[in-house]
């Protein structure tokens, strides 16, 4: 059989993140491959509150899913197509899956956090997860003013409860990009038999040509500066060891971290956001990357780039970075003790930064190089078209 064509649908973000990036890397892939693609996407930014909720309760709105087709298909006129979704909502929901099986088109749902039931997504209250909703059961999600109104929690909760099941029916296979992933969407009660694990991947170039960790002179935070991340964590554990901290992002804890850092005489500095010339740069020169995450995402492309950058790392057993990390490189959550003290070993000892940097840059060229990604994407699409 021909390779595929892929329609690529996506819902981006008020905000926008590590979806987006992960839509752009796919097209890459795809078209480095010779994979004919076309792109369905929508903003949230486009549309008022107003309009959002009403696509919400509605289960999307009408798409331009034929047109597009029609021209995919004229294209590659002997290939057969496959819609690979990520985020729906609120512009496409189920109505675009089910407008793709009635197309004679197989559905993949590519899941990046819990959007499925909670209104939120990343199924995190009160600094610690939530596992409150599950399924077509959101009711916490209004008792909880989750999305700080009551009223726009209530049409998150109302709306997602209304279309879980009708999501999952319309959906041939959901991807994750990590076991963690798969484990957590289970919870929530996707089909673990339609549920395949796709790692991320690391574009050409990524990767260092060797490690500098054992030349380094910081451990280095890049990250958004918000509660979950756990930032507090590592500014104490350097300061509690003697070692400087350079912290690269921005967000709405920076003024009290700051405050800690100095009410510890940490040497601690905060560089703000910067672009991915500056934060490569700043890999490049850091002796060991410190994750001291308290929430567990699904797969961080953090973790990734400190692999590829060949720097050794300090992190929390959270979520999947046990899995991209390795187990050595985690302690427990809770144990700040364990934190201080593989950061100490790591920053006193350069031989072995060097060794697990040199380790962490074979990890990301074997575990999450294109090629992989790729064969599994094709594989996944062959079996569904089959």
């Amino acid at each position: 059989m021909s390779l595929p064509a892929v329609v690529v649908a996506h819902n981006r973000y008020r905000l926008e993140g590590g979806e987006e990036r992960c839509v752009a890397l796919q097209l890459a892939a795809l078209q480095e491959a010779g994979i004919p693609w076309e792109l369905l996407e929508r903003r949230s930014s486009a549309l008022s509150r107003a309009q959002a909720a009403r696509l919400l309760l509605a289960g999307g709105g009408e798409s331009s899913l034929a047109d597009l087709l029609a021209k995919l298909r004229q294209r590659a006129a002997d290939r057969r197509v496959v819609l690979h979704a990520h985020n729906l909502l609120p512009a496409f929901g189920p109505r675009l899956l089910e407008a793709a099986h009635a197309n004679g088109v197989p559905t993949v749902l590519q899941l990046h956090n819990l959007r499925l039931s909670c209104a939120i997504g990343v199924a995190w209250r009160d600094r610690r997860p939530c596992s409150s909703c599950r399924g077509r059961f959101t009711l916490p999600a209004v008792v909880h003013r989750c999305r700080r109104s009551r009223l726009e929690s209530a049409v998150y909760a109302a709306a997602l409860a209304r279309h879980f099941e009708r999501t999952l029916g319309a959906v041939d296979r959901f991807v994750v990009p990590s076991a963690y992933a798969r484990q957590r969407v289970q919870q929530i009660g996707v089909p673990p038999a339609r549920t395949l694990v796709v790692s991320h991947y690391l574009p050409d170039g990524a990767c260092a040509r060797a490690s500098g960790a054992g030349h380094g002179r910081y451990a280095l935070v890049a990250a958004r500066l918000s509660p979950e991340k756990g930032i507090e964590r590592a500014i104490r554990a350097c300061a509690a060891v003697g070692v400087p901290l350079v912290v690269a992002g921005e967000g709405p804890d920076r003024p009290r971290l700051q405050r800690l850092a100095e009410s510890l005489a940490a040497n601690c500095k905060f560089v703000g956001w910067v672009g991915e010339r500056e934060l490569r740069a700043l890999r490049a020169e850091a002796a060991c990357a410190l994750f001291p995450s308290e929430f567990p995402e699904f797969a961080p492309y953090s973790a990734l780039e400190a692999l590829a950058a060949g720097v050794p790392a300090v992190a929390t057993d959270v979520g999947a970075l046990p899995e991209i990390l390795g187990r050595d490189a985690c302690v427990p959550l809770h144990d700040e003790d364990a934190f201080a003290s593989r950061l100490e070993a790591l920053w006193v000892d350069p031989d072995r930064r060097a060794a697990e940097g040199e380790a962490a840059l074979a990890r990301a060229r074997t575990e999450y190089g294109k090629e992989r990604y790729l064969a599994s994407l094709m594989s996944l699409y062959g079996e569904l078209l089959a």
